[in-house]
């Protein structure tokens, strides 16, 4: 279940670091985070669905690692994010 374009096009705009900007990996886990959230719905009221759950936890990890890397390389962004998006940090 891809996203629709407009919620898409709206994710990136929020989350853009400059004009063209669409692989930064704020639009990323922004974008996972939407998909995640719309999988999660999808889930609830498909409980045996067990291809999708296998697709969101594939997209969970994704979104993990590339939080592990912005919260490496720059701490500041990872917090604004993290902040942005309401995701639990890692300690």
């Amino acid at each position: 279940m891809p996203l629709d374009k407009t919620v898409k096009t709206q994710v990136i705009s929020d989350f853009h670091r400059h004009e063209t900007d669409t692989g930064s990996p704020e639009v990323q886990v922004a974008i996972l985070s939407k998909r995640i959230t719309q999988l999660t719905e999808h889930l609830r009221a498909n409980k045996h669905d067990e291809s999708c759950r296998r697709g969101l936890l594939r997209l969970v990890g994704q979104r993990r690692r590339l939080l592990a890397y912005l919260r490496k390389n720059d701490y500041a962004r990872y917090l604004a994010i993290t902040e942005s998006l309401n995701l639990r940090r890692a300690k």
